[in-house]
Parts: C-alpha cells; structure tokens; sequence
C-alpha cells in the first residue's frame, strides 16, 4: 500500500521571519487593542500620530474607523485621504502600501501572508500588497497576499482578490470577475 507524505506541523518554522522585536510587537498589540480595535471613537489625529509613532508612514488626512486592526504599522504607508473603514483588518506581515484617496470599507480583510500547503512543513509565503490611487475595496472582501489593485480599480462587496486588479475596473466575485468599467463622473 502507498503512503503519501502527510503535513507536519509539529516541524513548522518562521525563522527567517522577523517582524520586531517582541517588546516592539507587545507595545504595538496594547496599543491597537486600547486605541485602533476599541469601540471607542479616538481622533483620527491621534491615531495618526500613533501610527507615526510606530513607524507607518501617513499621509495627510487619514479617516481611521473604530475597530481597525493593524498587525504591523512599521510594514504599512498609507498616502493621503484614506478612509478606513470600522473593523478593517491589514494583517501586513509584509509591506501594505496604500495610496490616496483609497477606500477600505466595513470589514474587509487585507492579507500578506499564507502558507504552502504543498510543503509538509506548511511554509510561510509573503507577498506584500499594493492598493494604488482612488481604489475602493468593498466591505467584507479579501485581498490576497501579493495583490496589486491598479489605479481606480473597485472591489465589490464579499469579493476576493486573488489576482491583480487592473486600472478603473470594478471586480466582482471569487475568483473575481470583471463586470464593467468604472467611469467617474466629472
């Protein structure tokens, strides 16, 4: 009888990993709880400047919603008049790069890492994410790990982007099709 190779976890290893040092990661995980995550409406000033403080790079009026979640802010450059919308989670283990006035709505979900589930020891997989200029990521979506979304592009609702997005198309569905183009009035 053939036996086929079987996962392994007990031998998984992110070594090669480092996201900061593990005082840097506590300090950062307080702070999100008390200040981003909270129900609590904070000034966007003031999450602004915390953000700053951990080493993001923010741009010029930031809307910040109530239960925002950023794993890392020092992997993350946000351009100017982004709106983040309530319970956005940038699970950014590596670079997120977002730029203005870009729309992250309710709930969406901005992902930079997996694993390889073709490896026994479920290898960690990193591809940094890209959201260009006026992009508009719908609530409840997921923008997968290595995801550029062009100029413009839009992400409907519930959608996943596993695939670049090019430039002023609105996207739909999972794998995400394109429905039309998008036209913005003058």
């Amino acid at each position: 009888m053939d036996s086929k190779p079987t996962m392994d976890l007990s031998i998984y290893q992110a070594n090669e990993y480092k996201p900061g040092s593990f005082f840097k990661r506590a300090v950062w995980y307080i702070t999100n709880r008390l200040f981003f995550k909270s129900s609590i409406h904070y000034s966007y000033a003031f999450k602004r400047f915390l953000l700053l403080l951990f080493g993001a790079k923010i741009g010029k009026n930031p809307t910040i919603k109530p239960g925002l979640s950023i794993k890392y802010p020092w992997f993350l450059e946000i351009a100017d008049n982004v709106w983040l919308g309530e319970d956005v989670w940038i699970d950014n283990i590596a670079k997120v790069t977002i730029g203005s006035n870009v729309c992250i709505s309710q709930g969406a979900l901005i992902l930079t890492g997996s694993h390889n589930y073709k490896s026994r020891s479920f290898d960690l997989i990193l591809g940094p994410v890209t959201l260009k200029d006026g992009v508009w990521i719908g609530a409840k979506s997921i923008v997968c790990p290595g995801v550029t979304c062009k100029s413009h592009a839009v992400l409907a609702v519930g959608s996943v982007a596993s695939k670049d997005l090019e430039p002023y198309m609105v996207y739909k569905g999972n794998p995400p099709v394109c429905i039309r183009e998008r036209n913005i009035s003058k």
